[in-house]
């Protein structure tokens, strides 16, 4: 046997005794994709070593491989609404609420009311923003971005054209790869669009040298009106003072105190026993999935699966005709992923 015949062999013998892979283990594959097979590591090496692309080092064998992969647990099917709220508060990047405009707090007085509300189907689009960016490593900040845009409405459309969630007009939706044709809006899309903002608003954080407030300036009103205004009055985005940049239009710079006054809120209602006790409850987890192999579209997605297929419309309008194109995400509660045909889930 030659030492080539010989290495083969005893990486077939190590893939054997690994086991199969676990569905949940952490993995740079996407979901839906299949891992590449790869050479096992020797113990107390990562699989990432030979990722500079240089030739594998060569392992000496262990005493004896695992008998089988170590199982991880799958993905929560819900979570709870003071989880969200305690991720949505541990994100914030300007806690503090000494500065917050009483014009605004009071604009958004009916906010924290709206998530604890027994109904309430903000709550788990709101814990899936924060997620995206918490993933993101982003401000929390921007999850109340919805809320000044929207109202956290997937389907709300500006008469002056912006439509979604993010209330994106059509150029920046296509600009962000948000795609819109007959028959489709990806701005309805909560999926498509939130993709597109969290994309956008990493851009703008690295942008303005992590400043949350000057991020928010340029989402509303475009970066290099920002970084005008920032030349103009002689400013750098690492020290700016954003309300001193008086060449921008009035409603930009008020869009920073809109999130402030929205943030103070939220961190207040937090001290309301009262409010906690209603936010702790059950909530749905929302995760993406593909319609690609669903024919029946949205509507007989949740027919197979047993959900509120008016509740699914509302949380996904790109598909509010019941069975719009196939291979687009939707939003779905996560308990439905693993259920099978037919089963009721509570949704």
């Amino acid at each position: 046997m030659t030492a080539r015949t010989g290495a083969a062999t005893l990486a077939l013998l190590w893939a054997i005794a690994a086991g199969p892979i676990v569905a949940g283990e952490a993995s740079d594959t996407p979901a839906g994709e299949v891992a590449p097979l790869a050479a096992p590591a020797a113990p107390d090496e990562p699989l990432a070593a030979d990722a500079a692309g240089g030739p594998p080092a060569q392992a000496a064998p262990a005493a004896a491989p695992a008998l089988a992969a170590a199982v991880v647990p799958a993905p929560a099917r819900a979570t709870n609404g003071v989880t969200i709220y305690e991720r949505f508060v541990d994100g914030l990047a300007q806690p503090g609420c000494t500065d917050a405009s009483p014009r605004w707090r009071s604009h958004f007085a009916h906010v924290p009311d709206q998530l604890a509300a027994g109904d309430s189907e903000v709550l788990p689009l709101f814990g899936y923003v924060v997620e995206a960016l918490r993933s993101a490593h982003l401000p929390t900040e921007y999850a109340l971005i919805p809320f000044v845009e929207s109202g956290y409405r997937p389907g709300a459309r500006s008469s002056s054209g912006p439509a979604g969630l993010w209330q994106f007009i059509a150029v920046t939706a296509r600009n962000h790869k948000i795609p819109i044709r007959g028959g489709y809006d990806g701005r309805l899309s909560p999926v498509d669009a939130t993709q597109a903002a969290v994309r956008y608003l990493k851009t703008l954080h690295g942008m303005f040298a992590g400043d949350w407030r000057l991020a928010v300036m340029a989402f509303n009103a475009g970066e290099y009106r920002v970084l005008g205004a920032l030349r103009r009055h002689g400013q750098r985005p690492a020290d700016a003072e954003p309300e001193a940049l008086e060449s921008l239009a009035g409603i930009t710079r008020a869009y920073v105190r809109k999130l402030h006054a929205l943030s103070c809120l939220m961190v207040e209602a937090g001290d309301d026993e009262e409010w906690r006790q209603a936010l702790d409850r059950p909530v749905a987890r929302l995760v993406a999935v593909d319609l690609a192999d669903e024919p029946a579209g949205l509507d007989g997605y949740a027919r197979r699966k047993g959900l509120d297929a008016a509740r699914l419309r509302r949380l996904n309008p790109a598909h509010a005709i019941g069975s719009g194109p196939a291979g687009r995400q939707v939003l779905v509660p996560a308990a439905a992923v693993a259920t099978p045909p037919a089963a009721a889930v509570a949704n």
